[in-house]
């Protein structure tokens, strides 16, 4: 199969996997009622609103200090990797793209502003490596706090799926981190056979990610911040929670947002995990007493927050794309090497 239909296959199916989801996001509304959804969401208040966009600003900040202490090199201000943490998020939450899309306009957000590209596509490697094993620990704690708030579930299949997430989980961690510390090394050799031009761009990647493994205090800080960043996501769940009149504790809105992680996690390759997370929240919800229609209208109130951070971050993106593109090369900003 030849690359452009390969590409072709893959856009194709992409859209095939957003259009399902997004019929069965529609079914969940239909069944559940348009009324008590859109009334829970109305409760809410464009104060409200505001205010939830202003925590996914604030979480951005915070992803992206833990992408920022990776990088060997404070040439670059702490702002350009909160920049380009908001670009990956966002292209993975409101273009119709894989969260790996997302990843690779990430990191070339932050080329944009200098920094090399095997330092961007690097660091983005280990960022996304220490965020899975932090992403482990967290549903680790929501599965032990659904056990323990509701001890008859313990043998049920939500435990169970979980479980089984965490076991898969940890060894595709652990089969990504050997792969970063011996396999770029292999395709460095196969590059130096077949494609002696690719070799070196090979061997400067392998170069910088060994670089940052060798820093253990960097790794520590960065998975660190982002076990934080995703006790915040538990946050965020019980900020959208409490904004649309139920109060929750906060351990249960850890249970919900770690299980849906684990499903998001399950169903990478659906854009934006449409349908997904709805069925998700709408499932959960009522293990901890609260109504379907809230989960539902918790969901769509994060998706109307994404939309709203998300699309000046990827306007403000293209922007920087455009203005590169049409600036002079002696203008154009010097990339950061070793």
């Amino acid at each position: 199969m030849s690359e452009a239909a390969s590409r072709y296959s893959a856009k194709l199916g992409a859209v095939l996997a957003a259009v399902i989801g997004l019929l069965g996001a529609a079914w969940i509304i239909f069944h559940i009622g348009f009324q008590p959804i859109f009334a829970a969401i109305s409760s809410a208040g464009w104060g409200g609103f505001a205010l939830l966009c202003l925590f996914g600003l604030a979480n951005f900040t915070l992803l992206g200090f833990a992408w920022h202490a990776l990088v060997p090199c404070a040439a670059l201000d702490i702002l350009t990797f909160c920049w380009g943490r908001a670009v990956r998020d966002s292209a993975g939450d409101v273009l119709p793209l894989s969260q790996i899309g997302g990843m690779v306009i990430g990191a070339r957000a932050v080329m944009l502003r200098g920094l090399a590209r095997t330092r961007a596509f690097g660091s983005t490697i280990v960022d996304i490596t220490l965020e899975m094993i932090a992403q482990l620990a967290f549903i680790a704690a929501g599965v032990a706090i659904l056990v323990t708030r509701l001890p008859e579930l313990r043998s049920g299949s939500l435990v169970k799926a979980g479980a089984i997430a965490i076991a898969v989980g940890a060894m595709l961690a652990a089969a990504f981190v050997i792969v970063q510390r011996r396999g770029f090394g292999i395709f460095e050799r196969m590059a130096q056979r077949l494609l002696p031009a690719a070799a070196l761009h090979a061997a400067e990647l392998d170069r910088t990610i060994n670089e940052i493994h060798a820093a253990p205090r960097r790794l520590l800080t960065g998975f660190g911040l982002h076990l934080l960043g995703w006790l915040s996501a538990a946050f965020g769940l019980w900020l959208a929670l409490a904004l649309v009149g139920y109060r929750t504790p906060y351990a249960n809105a850890v249970a919900i947002e770690s299980l849906l992680c684990a499903l998001r996690s399950a169903t990478v390759f659906i854009p934006g995990a449409i349908g997904v997370q709805e069925a998700g929240y709408a499932v959960m919800m009522p293990l901890f007493g609260l109504p379907a229609e809230i989960g539902v209208a918790v969901s769509l109130l994060k998706r109307a927050r994404e939309i709203a951070v998300g699309v000046p971050v990827l306007l403000s993106w293209q922007f920087a794309e455009g203005r590169r593109a049409f600036a002079p090369a002696a203008q154009l900003r010097p990339s950061l090497h070793d």
